[in-house]
């Protein structure tokens, strides 16, 4: 299943909020995961436009892909796989996690991997990228990617423990927090 982005609202209210204190101000979007170096897509938001990822920056490719590696039409919600020569070749250590997370890429040349990033997306009508939310229970809190999964096993293996929960909560100040749910 998705796990939706919540925090969709909040970006735009963002985007809204400095397009109204600064009219005509370049607000950039820069989205990109760690195995991706520091950014591989970009977008420049106008004012009163959606906020979407943009597109691929220079030597980077980005595919919105089905389970089978094909690519979807524009507007069909995929998962998003990026590739190029600034991408990662795979986690130091991790043959497991490199095998799950990097694949051969079916549109390159020989030798070219993807890395699977888990954030699905679609592609709007023109060429942009929108992000929707995750494949997996992955968070980001403060800059930090966080398994809920993870976190769930740990906190059921303590005794008395029949059921958890973790999420992400906001607390009344706008500040978020881990919350497990016994």
């Amino acid at each position: 299943g998705v796990h939706l982005d919540r925090r969709a609202e909040q970006r735009q209210r963002l985007v809204d909020d400095v397009h109204a204190i600064w009219p005509g101000v370049r607000v950039s979007n820069q989205y990109g995961p760690t195995e991706a170096t520091i950014y591989a897509t970009r977008a420049d938001l106008e004012d009163g436009g959606t906020v979407t990822i943009g597109k691929p920056v220079s030597y980077t490719v980005a595919y919105v892909l089905d389970a089978r590696l094909h690519r979807v039409p524009v507007g069909v919600v995929g998962e998003l796989y990026l590739g190029g020569v600034q991408s990662a070749r795979g986690y130091a250590s991790r043959p497991d996690l490199t095998a799950e997370r990097f694949v051969a890429d079916p549109f390159g040349g020989p030798g070219a991997r993807l890395y699977r990033t888990g954030d699905v997306v679609r592609r709007n009508a023109f060429g942009e990228l929108e992000y929707l939310g995750r494949t997996d229970f992955q968070v980001k809190l403060r800059g930090l990617r966080i398994e809920l999964g993870e976190i769930e096993a740990v906190v059921a293996a303590a005794p008395g423990v029949v059921h958890t929960a973790v999420t992400v909560a906001a607390a009344p100040d706008g500040g978020e927090h881990l919350v497990a749910y016994l």
